[in-house]
């Protein structure tokens, strides 16, 4: 498990997958034909006329409401044409990494803040701060996502415009709740009194569904920081994952499986956590935003939605969920056609009628506002959670190239051996911070 966590080691792989040219990555442009080039080519502001690239980051799921935001800007905008690449994306990172090597880039892309510290490392995009405080959008967008944009470059620099952000979501059975004399699950007291209380195993009903499986890693640590109100992954340069306290909160958490959970739980990701749930007679599920659809056509009229608990006196903390945005590459040769896309994409009609097709809380201030937000409960309680005065945002390191791989791959299975009593906590929470404090050491010598 220990590993020193190398930030070139990305790029070499980077480099090693250029090689074999744009046919592999490039499945819907041709390589070099959009009008842009590789991380250094610097680019230009061009005549602001013309075709300008923009990738979809999530292609597929997305691709309707962009081709109407994008119908929208051409009738504003008649003489310039947005061409429209729908990335899948769980590829769109070897895309940008394949481009940036080889060349064809866009114009535009989406760029969260999960892989932008990997695209910002290699040179590859527009630092934006000037052109926002120039622009329409100057104080409209939300400070806290822009803050976790300017975390997430490494740099301080902003690097992608926010458009959106999920956040994590308590879903829970009201029915079950009202029928047991339960009150809301709005503290982590309350939470962990209604996962005993909910649970009866021969009757195959337990209080609460824990996430064993991909992506365990991310709900571990908001359970962890949001029970020790430790509000920075930081202190100095050794991180905050194995202070006591979340070493604590930890043991509690974990604690739950089994006891008041399903046993198949060591083994779910977020797809077979959302299925049990919305099936069986389960009392709360921790997911996000992005599962509402599923629970109204499950559950409709049983179910609510509220942000993660907070401790006892009220305080919010919680980790930094990915906040998506849109970067400008610097490598365009038609920079303020491109960057007039940007603007308008990030606006209060186009944010808000993007965000309401997603369910995710908007980066307009004004677009969180409207009337969408305020009649879609969870999206409006997630909005005032992260908007609150009471809220900490603990930022995760996304700035460290190998940021994903330590939280996803290097530990996954080492928790599932936490669920079932084979490493203890602490030697988990130990070895996640020794790769953490190497990772950051590491970063800050290249730096």
């Amino acid at each position: 498990m220990q590993k020193t966590i190398r930030g070139s080691g990305r790029r070499r792989r980077a480099a090693g997958a250029a090689a074999l040219g744009c046919v592999l990555a490039l499945t819907a442009t041709a390589c070099g034909d959009d009008g842009s080039g590789s991380a250094g080519d610097k680019g230009g502001e061009g005549s602001g006329k013309g075709t300008i690239t923009f990738w979809d980051n999530n292609g597929g799921v997305r691709t309707d409401v962009w081709k109407q935001i994008i119908a929208d800007f051409e009738k504003k905008y008649p003489d310039i044409k947005v061409r429209y690449v729908g990335v899948p994306a769980a590829s769109v990172q070897s895309k940008y990494d394949t481009a940036i090597q080889g060349g064809g880039l866009p114009d535009v892309g989406g760029v969260g803040t999960a892989m932008l510290a990997e695209v910002a490392a290699q040179g590859a995009l527009e630092p934006l701060d000037s052109r926002i405080s120039g622009s329409e959008l100057s104080g409209k967008l939300n400070d806290k996502f822009l803050d976790s944009v300017k975390s997430a470059g490494g740099d301080g620099k902003t690097y992608t415009v926010p458009t959106s952000a999920n956040n994590g979501t308590l879903w829970y059975r009201t029915d079950l709740f009202e029928a047991a004399g339960l009150d809301a699950p709005t503290t982590w007291t309350k939470f962990y009194a209604a996962a005993d209380k909910l649970t009866d195993k021969d009757k195959n009903a337990f209080g609460y569904t824990i996430r064993g499986g991909e992506g365990s890693i991310a709900q571990a640590l908001d359970a962890m920081y949001g029970q020790s109100g430790i509000t920075s992954f930081w202190n100095g340069d050794k991180t905050t994952v194995d202070d006591p306290r979340n070493v604590a909160a930890l043991e509690k958490y974990v604690a739950l499986y089994k006891k008041d959970t399903p046993s198949a739980d060591v083994n779910n990701d977020f797809t077979k956590m959302v299925a049990q749930w919305d099936s069986g007679s389960i009392g709360m599920l921790s997911h996000n935003l992005g599962s509402y659809a599923d629970h109204e056509k499950a559950l409709s009229g049983k179910f609510r939605g509220i942000p993660n608990p907070t401790l006892d006196d009220g305080t919010r903390v919680q980790v930094s969920n990915p906040v998506d945005g849109l970067a400008l590459f610097k490598s365009s040769k038609n920079k303020a056609a491109a960057w007039k896309f940007i603007e308008f994409a990030a606006s209060h009609a186009s944010n808000s009628k993007w965000n309401e097709s997603a369910g995710q809380v908007p980066a307009n201030t004004e677009a969180a506002q409207d009337a969408w937000v305020q009649s879609s409960e969870p999206t409006k309680l997630a909005a005032e959670a992260l908007n609150g005065s009471t809220t900490e945002i603990v930022q995760l390191p996304y700035y460290l190239p190998d940021w994903n791989t330590v939280s996803k791959a290097d530990n996954e299975p080492a928790f599932q051996k936490v669920l079932l009593g084979k490493e203890s906590a602490k030697d988990f929470l130990s070895t996640l911070a020794d790769q953490l404090d190497k990772a950051q050491a590491d970063w800050k010598q290249n730096h």
